[in-house]
């Protein structure tokens, strides 16, 4: 039993005490302090919209969401199952205050979670998300009387217009796509990417599909996560060599792995890279940017274009400040998580599949193929546990002053530079733990590097204690 409450939303374990998982008590305590924030904005709009992913608990969460903001005062606009990019197009196509999302994304079943967007479509910044946490715990609410109480409306015809929306796009060539008549796989995993992703398929001129965990049920087939250790069932259609690539997306829709022909991961960093060298090619460069913790490869790829690479902290809400303040024309997380402004400030698995399958199609390559003509490097994700009277800030200024003579970025815990292999040191926010992450072109080398920084950080304990 989990509750876990962040700038960007609350997420939990359905059921048990209240306060401890997400409870109905928690659900409409934590809808009802957006909904307060949102009729602080200065915004004539007072209409929220909302939708969930397919896990079980979503119908009872959205009800509850639905009818607090409705006694707020409210207009509700229900997408109902829908994905977190839709959501997010849908809020500032409708003009609305804010939206509210109802996914644990790539957490097992028993999590669900409110996930909160500002009057943009865009995750609420650190200062609003402060703000509603802080309303939360005072629980200064002030309902509607019965006269002013908010509409409760649905609209199950969004994900077609952000379908139409993806397609229009002028760097997505449907008649490439159709002509390659490509024989796709899709996993999603039972939830919303069950029907989205086919959909998208069909306006994209793709005849061969074959569904794989595509009921939106919300019982999750495998671990929700994309990861390769999770995607056994789909590499093995793949190895029968009948298919040219599998799409497998997360239970809300804005993560993107990819299976190589052959049945090999693309690998969840390279989504974003392969979008990222097809963009920059058509546009003739540009600006990119990902996370801290994302493969150097983008950085790579974006240089080989003439364009400037900047990286942010780990976050949506910070790769998106970052990519508005640098004009990137397209950014992510090595998550699989695409961001194409042309369409929308926010993590978008169609796009990126759209993006993809045309970048495939005009390349004349198989998967593997266009896989193998980027730099090949691996990141080894590691973590040291620190008994809790360690001060894992100091230890982290201590690792900082260590490597002084190497490029050391500090934005977000520290990272480190080693000409093409980087160490990133990150702490929990949950735990006493800080977690690191290092990259190299091999495997060996790349943990070799996060063994050595792990052996740094004890020998600064020792000689602290």
């Amino acid at each position: 039993m989990t509750l876990i409450k962040s700038i960007s939303g609350i997420r939990g374990t359905i059921g048990g005490p209240v306060g401890q998982g997400l409870t109905p008590l928690d659900v409409v305590k934590y809808a009802a302090a957006y909904g307060t924030w949102v009729m602080t904005q200065p915004t004539a709009a007072r209409i929220v919209v909302i939708g969930r992913d397919a896990r079980i608990s979503g119908p009872m969460v959205s009800q509850l969401v639905a009818a607090t903001l409705q006694g707020l005062g409210l207009d509700v606009v229900d997408l109902g199952l829908s994905t977190t990019p839709t959501v997010e197009m849908a809020v500032t196509a409708k003009q609305a205050a804010g939206g509210i999302i109802l996914t644990a994304s790539h957490n097992p079943k028993q999590w669900n979670a409110l996930k909160l967007l500002n009057a943009d479509g865009e995750f609420l910044s650190d200062a609003a998300g402060q703000q509603v946490l802080a309303l939360a715990e005072s629980e200064a609410f002030d309902f509607a009387p019965v006269g002013k109480l908010g509409q409760y409306t649905t609209d199950d015809e969004f994900l077609a217009q952000h379908i139409a929306a993806v397609v229009a796009l002028p760097l997505v060539d449907v008649d490439a796509v159709r002509a390659r008549n490509f024989r796709v796989v899709v996993d999603a995993v039972n939830s919303s990417g069950g029907f989205a992703v086919p959909q998208l398929l069909a306006a994209l001129g793709v005849t061969t599909v074959e569904k794989l965990h595509c009921e939106p049920t919300g019982d999750f087939a495998h671990n929700p996560e994309p990861l390769p250790e999770h995607l056994r069932d789909i590499a093995k259609v793949l190895e029968k060599g009948s298919f040219d690539l599998g799409i497998v997306v997360d239970p809300d829709v804005d993560r993107l792995a990819l299976v190589s022909e052959n049945g090999e991961m693309f690998g969840e960093e390279y989504t974003l890279v392969a979008v990222a060298d097809y963009v920059l090619g058509a546009l003739g460069g540009g600006n990119t940017v990902s996370n801290l913790s994302s493969t150097r490869a983008l950085r790579d790829v974006t240089e080989r274009h003439r364009g400037q690479y900047a990286a942010a902290a780990v976050g949506e809400v910070n790769v998106v400040t970052k990519m508005k303040e640098t004009g990137a024309v397209i950014g992510g997380e090595g998550n699989g998580g695409i961001i194409y402004p042309e369409l929308h400030y926010g993590r978008d698995a169609l796009v990126g599949i759209a993006l993809f399958l045309t970048h495939l199609a005009k390349s004349g390559l198989t998967a593997s193929r266009l896989r193998a003509s980027y730099p090949s490097y691996f990141i080894s994700k590691n973590k040291i546990e620190l008994t809790p009277e360690i001060d894992t800030d100091e230890v982290l200024v201590q690792m900082e002053k260590r490597y002084a003579k190497q490029p050391v970025n500090t934005i977000d815990g520290v990272k480190i530079e080693f000409d093409k292999e980087w160490v990133h040191l990150r702490k929990s926010n949950t735990e006493p733990i800080i977690r690191i992450y290092a990259e190299s072109d091999s495997n060996s080398t790349a943990d070799h590097l996060a063994q050595k920084i792990i052996a740094d950080i004890k020998e600064i304990i020792a000689v602290k204690a």
